[in-house]
């Protein structure tokens, strides 16, 4: 059985990734309930942190999934994968790595990693065609001092991870659950900087419905847990729902006041 004293550092470095929010707000999130989901899957700090004894986890992200399934099904083999990763690196390599489309899971889910981890700044993008296309990056650690699949993999293996719409995933949920939602920070008026590629993944419309969805599931007994951005259109889609809204801040403790509006900010929406 995985031990819940085990901290567990998250295997893939994820744009609005968690790590920050469990450090210094753990305690925010509920102890006790029934199945954990969370259809916004990321980097996992937040499962990693709670280590739920059932869980449905999800993304619309099919090769992080297949990133996650490869070490729940065969992290040995994953580790080995990464270790020839290391020794062959170099930019050629790299760019040969990323032009690949390996098939089986476990060749998926090392290259994965493998360019998440040398890739420029851990980020995720891809070109119309689907095909990833971030350039290599300065970091070449492949194998890093903080991997522990084996138990990253024991974790898992307490979870159903799949390709989904986080709709479908929400949808689930029932008396006594858990959701945890870390969308994509899409906001009303295409406001935020990182638009012109976010709102082809998450769009305004998104942000709608995934607020019904947490209000059904919520009217169904599930606790949630949203995280999302300090910004009035998105507090406005859960004041209206009546959920209950606080600030949280990388530099400050937890506030339900929404005077300030710093870039480092954010809300957790709860009921």
């Amino acid at each position: 059985m995985p031990s819940q004293d085990l901290v567990l550092t998250p295997f893939l470095k994820w744009a609005g990734g968690k790590r920050w929010l469990v450090q210094k707000y753990g305690s925010i999130l509920p102890k006790k309930f029934n199945r954990y989901i969370e259809p916004f899957l990321g980097g996992g700090s937040v499962y990693f942190y709670l280590k739920p004894k059932s869980a449905v986890l999800g993304d619309i992200n099919s090769d992080l999934v297949s990133a996650y399934n490869g070490i729940k099904e065969n992290w040995q083999s994953i580790q080995r994968l990464l270790s020839i990763h290391q020794k062959k690196h170099c930019d050629e390599y790299y760019y040969s790595v990323r032009a690949s489309n390996p098939t089986c899971i476990i060749d998926r889910a090392a290259r994965f990693i493998y360019l998440n981890r040398t890739c420029f700044n851990g980020i995720y993008r891809v070109n119309l065609r689907g095909e990833f296309n971030v350039p290599r990056g300065s970091k070449n650690s492949v194998i890093q001092d903080t991997d522990n699949f084996e138990e990253l993999s024991r974790v898992l293996s307490n979870a159903i991870i799949k390709t989904s719409d986080f709709e479908t995933l929400v949808d689930l949920a029932q008396d006594g659950d858990l959701i945890f939602a870390d969308p994509p920070y899409t906001v009303r008026h295409n406001l935020n900087g990182f638009i012109k590629y976010n709102e082809k993944l998450f769009s305004w419309d998104d942000q709608v419905r995934l607020a019904n969805a947490l209000f059904r599931a919520r009217n169904r007994g599930a606790h949630i847990v949203l995280t999302n951005a300090n910004h009035e259109s998105v507090r406005e889609l859960y004041t209206e729902r009546d959920f209950d809204i606080e600030t949280v801040s990388r530099y400050s403790s937890i506030s339900a006041k929404s005077s300030s509006r710093s870039q480092y900010e954010e809300i957790v929406v709860q009921a």
